[in-house]
C-alpha cells in the first residue's frame, strides 16, 4: 500500500520552500548591502569620494565586495544548509 509521509504532504515541498526563501533571504540581503553602500558612500559630492584599487569606495564595496561576499555566503548555504533531494517518485510502505 502506498503511503505519503507524515500529514499527507510529501517532504520534498518542505524542503524546497525552506530552501527558496533561504535564496530569497540571499537576494534580499544582496540588494540591501548593494543600495546601502552604493547610495551611503555614493550619495556625496564626487570630489569627497575616498578610492580602493582605484575604484571609487562606493562601488569597489557595493559591487566588486559585494560578489565577493555573496559568493561566500551562497557557498556557506549550499554546502551547509541546503539537501540534496531525489526528483524520483518514492514509495513508502506500511512496515
Amino acid at each position: 500500500m502506498k503511503k505519503k509521509p507524515s500529514g499527507g504532504k510529501d517532504a520534498r515541498f518542505r524542503i524546497a520552500n525552506r530552501e527558496a526563501l533561504i535564496g530569497i533571504g540571499l537576494a534580499v540581503f544582496n540588494f540591501i548591502w548593494w543600495f546601502a553602500f552604493a547610495y551611503g558612500l555614493g550619495g556625496k559630492d564626487p570630489s569627497e569620494y575616498t578610492y580602493v584599487f582605484g575604484l571609487p569606495a562606493w562601488f569597489f564595496y557595493s559591487c566588486v565586495a559585494g560578489v565577493v561576499v555573496m559568493a561566500a555566503l551562497v557557498f556557506i548555504v549550499v554546502k551547509y544548509f541546503f539537501t540534496d533531494v531525489s526528483f524520483d517518485d518514492e514509495v513508502y510502505e506500511d512496515q
